[in-house]
Parts: C-alpha cells; sequence; structure tokens
C-alpha cells in the first residue's frame, strides 16, 4: 500500500542535500509540525567513510525517544539535528574496506537523501538482495524487524512448540513477523491489538489462534486468560503500560517475558505507567530480559537465512505500508505514532530530476 498525502514539487537544486530536521521537541504524539525540510550541502566521504544514497527508511517507534532531549541507549537529537532511523541504501562512493560503488547496504542513518556511513555505523551490513523479493523487506521483514522478532522469541524467549505465546502490538512491523513466527514453530499464538480489523488480520492473514482487543475487551487480564485458558508461557512484550501489568497477571510458572518496546510510554516518557504487578516475577519464577537488537548482530545471520527461507516459501506474509517521499516523513511518522497503521511503516525516498534512480524499485 503506497499512500501520498499530497503532490509535493521539488525545485531542481543539483548537488543539495535534502535533511528532515527536529524543529521542536514533541508534545506527546509527534505531529507534522515538529519537522522541518531543510537543504544542505552533500557530504564528501574522507578516509574509512562511504556516501550513500538512501533508497528506504524504516520508521521506528523507538524513534520518538530521541526527540525529547533527554538520553536513552543513543544520545537525543538535538533541535536542528537530523532524524535518525535504519535505511536501506546505495554506496555512491567509497573510502571503506570492503565496501564498493553500487553496494546494498542497510545501517543507522539520518532522513536525507545522501548520508555518510563508516565502520561504526549502527546496524551496518551488505544486503545480498534477491531478484524476486522486494527490495524493501529488507527495510523491515528481513531487515530490523524480522530479525528483532526472530532473535527475541528465540534468544530471550527460547519459545518451544506447544507453549503459548502472546504478542502485543501483533499487527505492527515487529509483532506481525512474531506472530507468524511463533506459529511456524509450532506454538499456540495470541495476539493483542488495538481494533478489530487489526484481530481479523492477524487471526486470518497471519495464523494467531485468537486475538485480543484491547480497547473493546474490558478487563484485559480477564480477556488475556479467556484466550490463554492454559496460561501463557511466553509474552513479547512491545507495548509495556498497562498490557505489561495485565500479562504479568496470566504468565505460567518459569514464564519469559521478552522486553522489546515500550510504545505505551513513548509519546509521555515524564509519566511511565506504573507497573503492579512485578510480584509475579517472584510468585511464577519468571524470566523478564529486554534486548537491543545491535547486541545479538552474531545472530542474525541465521535468523536472516530462515526468515528467506520462510518468505520464499509463502510461509510468511511481510506487512507493509509504504510512504513515497522525504518531504512526507513526518507526517508518516505521526501517523504510525498515533496508532492508525498496520505493519512496517516505511519512506520510499523520491529521486531529483538532476539524478538517476540509483536503484529500480521493486
Amino acid at each position: 500500500m503506497v499512500r501520498t498525502p499530497a503532490e509535493t514539487r521539488l525545485k531542481d537544486h543539483r548537488m543539495l542535500n535534502r535533511q528532515v530536521v527536529l524543529k521542536r521537541h514533541p508534545q506527546g504524539i509527534p505531529l507534522p509540525e515538529d519537522f522541518d525540510l531543510v537543504e544542505g550541502a552533500i557530504a564528501q566521504p574522507t578516509e574509512g567513510q562511504m556516501l550513500v544514497r538512501n533508497l528506504f527508511f524504516s520508521l521506528e517507534a523507538a524513534i520518538r525517544g530521541w526527540l525529547d532531549g533527554k538520553a536513552n541507549y543513543f544520545e537525543p537529537i538535538p533541535l536542528g539535528g537530523v532524524i535518525r532511523g535504519p535505511s536501506v541504501a546505495r554506496v555512491v562512493e567509497s573510502h571503506l574496506a570492503g565496501f564498493e560503488a553500487g553496494d546494498l547496504i542497510f545501517g543507522l542513518h539520518q532522513w536525507e537523501d545522501y548520508s555518510l556511513s563508516d565502520a561504526n555505523t549502527v546496524l551496518l551490513s551488505k544486503l545480498s538482495p534477491e531478484p524476486d523479493i522486494p527490495l524493501s523487506y529488507y527495510s523491515g521483514g528481513l531487515g530490523g524487524s524480522g530479525h528483532t522478532a526472530y532473535v527475541g522469541l528465540h534468544e530471550i524467549g527460547k519459545i518451544q512448540a506447544g507453549e503459548t505465546v502472546l504478542i502485543s502490538a501483533a499487527a505492527g512491523a515487529t509483532g506481525s513477523m512474531a506472530t507468524q513466527i511463533a506459529k511456524l514453530r509450532g506454538c499456540n499464538v495470541v495476539g493483542i491489538v488495538g481494533s478489530e480489523k487489526k484481530a481479523e488480520l492477524v487471526t486470518n492473514t497471519l495464523g494467531a489462534n485468537a486475538a485480543v482487543n484491547y480497547k473493546t475487551c474490558g478487563d484485559l487480564a480477564t480477556a488475556i486468560s479467556q484466550a490463554c485458558p492454559g496460561g501463557v508461557d511466553v509474552y513479547f512484550d512491545n507495548v509495556g503500560g498497562t498490557t505489561l501489568n495485565a500479562a504479568l497477571a496470566c504468565m505460567n510458572t518459569f514464564g519469559r517475558v521478552i522486553g522489546c518496546g515500550m510504545i505505551s510510554d513513548y509519546n509521555d516518557q515524564d509519566n511511565p505507567t506504573p507497573i503492579y504487578n512485578m510480584w509475579k516475577l517472584v510468585e511464577k519464577e519468571l524470566t523478564m530480559k529486554g534486548f537491543l537488537l545491535y547486541t545479538y548482530m552474531d545472530k542474525v545471520p541465521a535468523a536472516s537465512q530462515q526468515l528467506h527461507e520462510w518468505v520464499r516459501a509463502g510461509e510468511i506474509t511481510v506487512l507493509e505500508n509504504i510512504t513515497e517521499g522525504l518531504p512526507n516523513a513526518s507526517w508518516a511518522y505521526s501517523e504510525m505514532m498515533r496508532g492508525a497503521t498496520i505493519g512496517k511503516n516505511l519512506v520510499a525516498m523520491d529521486f531529483r530530476a538532476d539524478e538517476t534512480a540509483p536503484l529500480k524499485m521493486q
């Protein structure tokens, strides 16, 4: 699905680099007005660097934590600073060993036409996309979202066939992949979602055994217990807050909680939701562990191989929501952060009149 909110007329500025910068700190859900589109010179790579042309940007909920001027696991983005996020890009010029012009890569870059990348770029990897697989998949289902779901379930959750796996934000980028992976591993899967449309998608398309709509189910812990009558063995948490509180109340003894995200508090980080059910960690002898994908990069090759096999076999559906054009990135991000989208949210870069598209969009 490709959404374009408005036709954007771009000037033909040779050798200028468009960038999306932080204009003001968001109050609650980020608005398009919190960002600005500026133009500057394209940086020139020096020894140990390469210049890359960004092709697809992955919109991540975690970006929200970098917009408030407070450090978390990354430094905050300052006012006037360029927004950072993972992208699929093509190398234009390389002075970095192991990379050549024309290579396709993935890494944490900035929301701009051209970025500099080096050996210290977070998540940097060279891509070898298969011709029958859309390049956009490497920003999501075969990229960070798929890898996060796979690593979280296997390395943190240690899922086993026959177990019951509960997944929050199950129609989202990571949740939709985790739902399908857990099902393929022989688990009983229940997804938590925010609409009946998403509930139908999670069960009918992604194969979950059941879905719970937290907005209409009444008491969430009761609804989870009804959907998981034998209790929950593994909870893949993308949401935190009241959803985590409810899930903890439904865990089986020796259950595992995978801490992947806390999106319910991202838009109001000064007022985090109290977690009242932590006693369950003791009572049920639970394991609860958070993780960041870049700590587990040694696990990514095996994850990628398996995910490719499933996608080629048609056993995994990659859900995408693609917005065209860098000028529309802030709008697309706002839509995602207010919960209006399904699947992986991406921005497909537009190409100026003075350049040839670096790669055919698949």
